[in-house]
C-alpha cells in the first residue's frame, strides 16, 4: 500500500504566516500527526503533496521515507492527486489522505484498506445531521454508491442527502491513473475534483464499497483557528480517556495537556491544569500537583510533584518530593528521597540520594553526594563570565544559608559551611569552614534622620 497526502492548501483563513498544515495539535504539526498514521499502516511509499509557497513544509518534515510533489498551481484535489502519480506503483493500492485532517484513527484506516482489499475502491463516508458544505454521497436503488456531488453542483433533492464524503479513499493505482487522467473541471469551481472518479469507476464497473470511521471527529477537518482550537481539545479529551482506562487518576480530565508522548505506571494522579511535553514517563503512585509543566523526564515510583513546578529534562528516581515552585532544568539528575522545595532551580547536576534543598536555592553544574543539606538562599557561582566550572559536595555535607560556592570548587565528606560563607577554596572533610567578617556594635552610634525642609 502507497500513501498520498494532500497538503498543498494555502489556509488563507488561519490568518497566519505558518502554513495551515504546520499548524500545531498537541504540540505538533498537523501534517506530523498525518505523516505518523501512515508510518504506522506500514505503507511501503509515502507521497506529500505541498503547494506553492510550501517550501517551507517540507524543510520542517522531510524525512527519507518521504516523497514530495508539488502543486502548481492548485486546480483541485484531482489535480493534487495527479502530482503525486509519478511516485506510485502500478500493482498496489493508494491510500489519500489529508494533512488538515489530522485525527483520523489507524483502526478505521485498516478496515478502510480492508474494505478495499486488492482491487475495489473505499470510500470513507459519515452521515451528519447538518452536511452543509459536504459533498453528498450518491446512492442507487440498491444502495450502491454511484457518484459524489459537491454541494455547489447538487440539486436541492440531493443537498438533503445527510451520508457526506470525507474525501478519504482507497483505490488501486493503476485504475486511478487511468481515472485521473479522464476528469475534467466542467463544475462551479472549474477545478478537477477527485471525487469524480466515482462515476468512472461506476461506469467501468469497479465495485465501490464504504466504511464508517470509528468516531465522527476522526474526519473532521482545519480551516481557522476555532477549528484548531476544537480539535485540539477533542484529542486532548482522547488523551485523558486512554489515561483514565489505564488507571490514571485525572482530578479534572478536562484540564490536560499532553504535547508528546505520556506513559504511567500504576495509581498515578495528576491534578488540574498540567501540560505534559516530549516523552514523560510516571512511575507507580507519582503524584502530580495542578499547574505543573513535565517536559522530557522521567520520575521515578512514589515521587510527588508539587504545584506550580517545571521539570525539564530530568531523571528522577524514588519518592522525591518536589516544590511547589520548584524548577529542574535539563541535565538534571536526582537520585531517590531528594527534596527540592520553594524556589529552589536545579541545572546540569547530579544530586545523590537523601539530599535537600528547601528553601530558595541555586545548584547548578555540581555534583551533590548523599544525605547533604543546602541551606536557603545557597547558590553555585558556576559562570565566571566566559566558561562554566563545576562544584562538588561530597556527602554528608551541611550548607548554612546564604551561602556561595565560587566553582571550580569542592567540599569535603562531612564538611560544614557556615551561614553567609562565600567559598573560594575548597573546603575540608569534617571540618567547619567560614568567611565572615568579625562581628561588631557601636554603642553610640545614631540613626540618620530627615532633615526638615
Amino acid at each position: 500500500m502507497e500513501v498520498v497526502v494532500l497538503a498543498a492548501g494555502q489556509g488563507k483563513r488561519m490568518r497566519s504566516v505558518l502554513p495551515k498544515v504546520l499548524q500545531p495539535i498537541a504540540g505538533k504539526p498537523m501534517l506530523a500527526h498525518v505523516l505518523d498514521t501512515a508510518r504506522t499502516l506500514d505503507a511501503q511509499r509515502i507521497c506529500v503533496v505541498y503547494g506553492h509557497g510550501g517550501e517551507v513544509v517540507r524543510e520542517h518534515l522531510d524525512a527519507p521515507d518521504l516523497a514530495w510533489a508539488r502543486q502548481e498551481p492548485q486546480l483541485g484535489t484531482g489535480h493534487a492527486v495527479q502530482q503525486a502519480l509519478p511516485h506510485l506503483t502500478d500493482g498496489d493500492m493508494a491510500l489519500v489522505l489529508y494533512g488538515d485532517v489530522p485525527l483520523i484513527g489507524v483502526p478505521t484506516l485498516r478496515r478502510l484498506v480492508a474494505a478495499a482489499g486488492g482491487e475495489r475502491l473505499a470510500l470513507l463516508t459519515v452521515k451528519m445531521d447538518n452536511p452543509a458544505g459536504y459533498g453528498r454521497i450518491l446512492r442507487n436503488g440498491a444502495g450502491q454508491v454511484t457518484r459524489i456531488v459537491e454541494e455547489k453542483d447538487a440539486t436541492d433533492d440531493e443537498r438533503k442527502v445527510q451520508e457526506v464524503n470525507t474525501g478519504i479513499l482507497v483505490a488501486p493505482v493503476a485504475r486511478l491513473r487511468d481515472w485521473l487522467g479522464r476528469i475534467g473541471n466542467d463544475n462551479a469551481q472549474g477545478e478537477y475534483y477527485l471525487t469524480d472518479i466515482i462515476g468512472l469507476a461506476v461506469a467501468d464497473g469497479i465495485e465501490i464499497t464504504s466504511v464508517q470511521p470509528d468516531a465522527f471527529a476522526e474526519t473532521l477537518g482545519v480551516n481557522n483557528k476555532v477549528q484548531l482550537a476544537e480539535l485540539e481539545r477533542i484529542h486532548q479529551s482522547n488523551i485523558a480517556r486512554r489515561l483514565m482506562e489505564e488507571g490514571v487518576t485525572l482530578i479534572d480530565p478536562a484540564r490536560i495537556d499532553v504535547r508528546g508522548s505520556l506513559s504511567v505506571g500504576r495509581d498515578v494522579e495528576i491534578d488540574a491544569n498540567c501540560v505534559f511535553e516530549g516523552t514523560v514517563e510516571l512511575g507507580d503512585k507519582v503524584r502530580i500537583g495542578a499547574n505543573c509543566v513535565i517536559r522530557n523526564a522521567r520520575i521515578g515510583a512514589g515521587s510527588r510533584i508539587e504545584p506550580f513546578s517545571h521539570v525539564d529534562s530530568t531523571t528522577m528516581g524514588q519518592d522525591c518530593v518536589i516544590g511547589p515552585y520548584a524548577r529542574t532544568r535539563p541535565g538534571t539528575v536526582l537520585g531517590s528521597d531528594v527534596h527540592l522545595g520553594n524556589f529552589v532551580e536545579i541545572k546540569n547536576s547530579v544530586i545523590a540520594d537523601h539530599s535537600k534543598a528547601n528553601h530558595l536555592a541555586y545548584v547548578g553544574d555540581a555534583d551533590v553526594g548523599s544525605k547533604v543539606n543546602i541551606g536557603a538562599g545557597t547558590i553555585t557561582c558556576n559562570y565566571d563570565g566566559a566558561n562554566k566550572h563545576r562544584t562538588i559536595i561530597e556527602d554528608e555535607v551541611f550548607i548554612g544559608s546564604d551561602t556561595q560556592l565560587v566553582a571550580p570548587v569542592r567540599v569535603g565528606r562531612g564538611a560544614t559551611l557556615g551561614a553567609g560563607t562565600t567559598l573560594t577554596k575548597d573546603a575540608p572533610p569534617d571540618q567547619l569552614t567560614v568567611t565572615r567578617v568579625r562581628q561588631i556594635s557601636l554603642e553610640n552610634w545614631k540613626r540618620p534622620v530627615k532633615q526638615p525642609r
